[in-house]
């Protein structure tokens, strides 16, 4: 075992052990590998990670025929309603959405992605679906029940995490 490996899992020497190791490795470097991507989509759009996971939303709202309001967007993001509406103004700014009035209540707003928007996500994204989907598309039935499982247990392996107790 890569010494790297047996820091976080213990010298094992069970082939099972090993199997479960080199998976886990596996899927550390497909992340790292995505959060790479996602920084260089971020460059290439020049937005943050906020701004970009605003648009995803939106557009997705928007497929779905959903509005989105400011506060949806903050109960999405965790942040609170002065970092959204400084989201909001960066991303009206830079021509990525536009605020609309409601149709019956004339105090709230909705957000909406702009057309060149769709084509801007489209455009810087739209190879790198097609790359990962022809990765998985030949993929048995079997195969694809069995990763999907695994990512399943992953998640919930992960969302198991205690958060730190309140320094204080």
């Amino acid at each position: 075992m890569a010494i790297e490996n047996a820091y976080w899992y213990g010298e094992n020497a069970d082939d099972r052990h090993e199997r479960a190791v080199a998976l886990l490795q596996a899927f550390r470097m497909y992340r790292a590998a995505e959060v790479a991507m996602r920084r260089r989509t971020r460059e290439a759009m020049s937005m943050g990670e906020n701004d970009l996971l605003v648009l995803r939303y939106l557009l997705r709202a928007q497929r779905e025929g959903r509005r989105v309001s400011p506060s949806e967007l903050t109960r999405y993001l965790g942040v609170s309603t002065a970092s959204m509406t400084a989201i909001i103004d960066r991303l009206e700014k830079s021509d990525h959405v536009r605020r609309e009035r409601h149709a019956t209540d004339r105090r709230s707003i909705h957000v909406i992605p702009t057309a060149e928007t769709d084509h801007e996500v489209r455009a810087t994204l739209g190879k790198m679906h097609e790359r990962m989907l022809a990765a998985v598309i030949d993929m048995t039935p079997e195969e694809t029940r069995i990763v999907t499982e695994t990512l399943a247990r992953l998640q919930s392996a992960v969302d198991e995490v205690d958060s730190p107790p309140p320094s204080g």
